[in-house]
């Protein structure tokens, strides 16, 4: 994962969140929070001794000697030998994460054929991976589908499963509840509360493009102020502000597949309204327009690009975002449709406003929304952001 420069408020005021900085912590409170800090601090910085945590957290050396036994204790930590001594004395023994002790479980629901999932380690290093078909599946039967490769999963798995991230197509709620995935026919679907029953292990569920600009933050160069669109099965899209990934009132921000990309009506789409971005630019809507005979793939792949830049502009204006990156088959997006959205979101903008705001294709492939599901877990359950 790559490193953040730290925050400026102090261990203390970030745990507490805002507004209640004048709350004592508890000490059960007390001992998560530094249980935390010592992990986030090893995972990013490996090869620390404890008077570095004690030095770099501004902790006493007996909190961090206490905290550090229970980790080892655990398998989380693992001391890894000591220091060359560079002055007189005991050398210190360096401490990393145990990154191959544990488990985490990571699925991708936003796949267009198939549900896919992943057993990795701590480092999001994949060690198996399986798949379970999808064709045509709705509502019910989508949920077992998920609950079978979650199980199949759980068994390849080797090590102490800490958790299980999903991400879900559709508006997520914080309990892991999918409100609304039409695609799928789901409406108030207990996802997490469900996989969570049918494995016995703790499940995150968060929407799929939440998941994926979390995994381009933290595994590839995601900056702090970016909106990741997921292009697939349908369009959606995550946003971070300041390093932190934005929801919205009813967790539904980056929801940009269901508005309209235009005033000539457009196709019917399955919401209800006409001229949906989904039905110009989800990848199902794309291949069926080449399928014509008689299609232009140049000009089918503009004109997608460009209704995305149409929707993009206001939104990258209002938020005065550093970069859109997009998610999906690059055999599709590259070229002529990245090109559209480039040029059309520039002419609809100040060039004093985006400055030098770059849109462009991620990195990391068709395993992105599965590192963003590794790192649902590392937040979750270890506390790593």
């Amino acid at each position: 994962m790559s490193e953040r420069p730290p925050a400026s408020t102090s261990p203390a005021t970030r745990w507490l969140g805002k507004g209640s900085t004048t709350q004592p912590l508890v000490p059960s409170d007390a001992r998560s929070h530094h249980r935390s800090l010592v992990l986030q601090a090893l995972y990013r910085g490996r090869g620390l001794s404890r008077a570095d945590l004690s030095r770099d957290l501004g902790l006493s050396r007996v909190t961090i000697s206490d905290v550090v036994a229970d980790l080892v204790d655990e398998d989380f930590v693992v001391e890894l030998g000591t220091r060359p001594a560079s002055r007189p004395g005991k050398p210190a023994t360096m401490l990393d994460v145990n990154r191959e002790g544990h488990h985490i479980i990571g699925l991708d629901l936003s796949g267009l054929h198939s549900f896919v999932g992943v057993v990795t380690d701590l480092a999001g290093e994949v060690i198996h991976r399986a798949a379970v078909d999808i064709p045509r599946a709705q509502g019910e039967d989508a949920i077992v589908a998920a609950e079978t490769l979650l199980a199949e999963l759980v068994e390849l798995a080797h090590r102490p499963v800490i958790g299980v991230g999903v991400g879900s197509p559709g508006i997520v709620d914080d309990r892991g509840v999918v409100l609304s995935a039409p695609n799928f026919g789901w409406r108030d679907v207990p996802l997490q509360a469900r996989l969570a029953t049918a494995s016995g292990l703790p499940v995150a569920v968060a929407n799929d493009a939440d998941t994926a600009v979390v995994g381009e933050f933290s595994f590839g160069d995601g900056q702090p102020d970016m909106m990741l669109v997921r292009i697939g099965r349908g369009v959606g899209s995550g946003l971070m502000i300041d390093g932190r990934t934005v929801s919205g009132a009813r967790h539904a921000a980056g929801e940009i597949g269901h508005v309209v990309s235009g005033t000539d009506d457009g196709e019917l789409c399955v919401c209800g309204n006409r001229g949906c971005l989904e039905r110009w630019l989800a990848i199902p809507r794309i291949d069926e327009r080449l399928a014509d005979p008689a299609a232009d793939r140049h000009a089918v792949l503009t004109e997608a690009g460009r209704r995305l830049g149409i929707v993009l502009a206001p939104i990258v204006s209002a938020l005065n975002l550093t970069e859109v990156v997009l998610a999906g088959p690059a055999d599709t997006i590259s070229g002529p449709l990245l090109t559209a959205a480039q040029s059309t979101m520039r002419d609809r903008m100040l060039p004093d406003s985006h400055g030098d705001m770059q849109l462009r294709m991620t990195e990391l492939g068709p395993d992105l929304v599965l590192l963003g599901a590794v790192v649902l877990v590392l937040r979750g359950q270890l506390g790593v952001a």
